[in-house]
């Protein structure tokens, strides 16, 4: 596979964080606290893991897009997505799961899916397609998969 599509793929992975969720995070600030502290955080948590997520959106991505400790990366932002899913797309709290139209419930539960979804592509740039790929990682969490070199998978 060129580099090209292999930065093309991993770009498209990537961009719902890098621009745009933190773009919106740092353009709507206040309203993504006031999103935050939905869950009962108080004012100064929510804003501390905005900022964190703020943080991870931007970071993270650029490791993927980089090749630069892109697997440790990868595996944050899977453990990111598993959290936001969690906390914030709670579709067994909004009670209308099971409600016959449009329902809150189904709309957060399809969102809770897509971000699991997520992990499991960042899992698999993680740890790559093989049984080895865990044992690796757990090795050389710093280390880069290489993407854009020629030649045999990592």
């Amino acid at each position: 596979m060129s580099a090209a599509v292999v930065f093309l793929v991993r770009a498209l992975l990537v961009m719902l964080f890098f621009p745009f969720s933190a773009l919106d995070k740092t353009l709507n600030f206040s309203g993504a606290v006031g999103q935050a502290r939905e869950v009962g955080l108080g004012r100064g948590l929510a804003t501390g893991l905005i900022l964190l997520g703020l943080t991870v959106e931007i970071l993270m991505p650029l490791g993927i897009l980089t090749g630069t400790a892109d697997r440790l990366a990868a595996f944050v932002l899977a453990g990111y997505c598993g959290v936001t899913a969690l906390l914030w797309k709670r579709f067994w709290v909004a009670g209308d799961f099971w409600a016959h139209g449009s329902s809150k419930g189904r709309d957060l539960f399809w969102d809770f899916l897509k971000n699991f979804a997520l992990a499991g592509g960042f899992l698999l740039l993680t740890f790559g397609a093989t049984a080895q790929g865990v044992a690796r990682f757990v090795q050389h969490p710093f280390a880069s998969s290489h993407p854009y070199t020629q030649g045999v998978d990592r």
